[in-house]
């Protein structure tokens, strides 16, 4: 599975969660953070990502498109980049 990191979430995950999720990309590095959601779930879509996002629009076109692409929603609180780190890799 490769990810697709939201603009909401640091662009560090690429490279710390490399070993496991290789493949992955963050918005930023894309030169996608400014883009609407629907040309971000359409790049997702066509490149078979996985999107992490902290954001409730990615689960609502989810609703509203079904998928692929799939949907990760981190709903914690305010949380370090270790510890949305420690949950995908926990949740692999």
């Amino acid at each position: 599975m490769k990810l697709l990191f939201d603009h909401n979430l640091s662009p560090r995950l690429v490279d710390q969660l490399a070993d496991i999720y290789p493949n992955s990309q963050h918005l930023f590095l894309i030169g996608l953070d400014q883009a609407d959601d629907r040309i971000v779930w359409e790049y997702a879509q066509q490149g078979k990502f996985t999107v992490v996002t902290r954001d409730a629009d990615f689960n609502e076109l989810s609703i509203l498109r079904g998928f692929p692409p799939k949907v990760i929603w981190i709903r914690r609180g305010n949380c370090s980049t270790k510890q949305i780190v420690e949950i995908l890799r926990s949740h692999l």
